[in-house]
Order: structure tokens, then sequence, then C-alpha cells
């Protein structure tokens, strides 16, 4: 959540919502939540996903970059 500026609170709500499209589906592992892209999209949904995030490489790139350094910076405290 720290990788894309949004609370905890915000970030469950729209996967919630994304679940319920079906969009998403989850696997809970003691108190942790997964998530991964249903894979029963229909093709053109997929299609739809893959090119969002060609075309908003530099967004993705960004937020992996800050996601590794709030993961080196909290393993590094401990």
């Amino acid at each position: 959540m720290e990788a894309l500026d949004l609370d905890q609170p915000k970030t469950s709500r729209h996967l919630a919502q994304l679940r319920r499209c079906g969009i998403l589906i989850d696997e809970r592992r003691g108190k942790w939540v997964f998530y991964k892209l249903n894979p029963d999209l229909p093709q053109w949904a997929s299609d739809v996903i893959v090119n969002a995030a060609e075309h908003n490489a530099d967004y993705i790139s960004a937020a992996l970059q800050k996601l590794v350094a709030s993961q080196s910076s909290s393993i590094s405290c401990c």
C-alpha cells in the first residue's frame, strides 16, 4: 500500500470490489490474504489488463521501486 500511496482501508475496499467483480481471486493464509488475477477471465478482459499495464509501465516501475525500498528498510531495521 505504501508503494501506491494508498491507505490500508482504501486498498482493501478496492481489492474487495475487484474480487466481487470476478477480476481477482483470493487465498487466505493465516492472517494474510493473497490476491491474483482470475485465470478464468475472458480473453478480452485479460487483454485490457495487459494493455493498461503496458501503457502505465512508468507508474508500475515506480511503485515496484518503492515496494523494494520499503521491504529493504523493514528488513534492515529488525
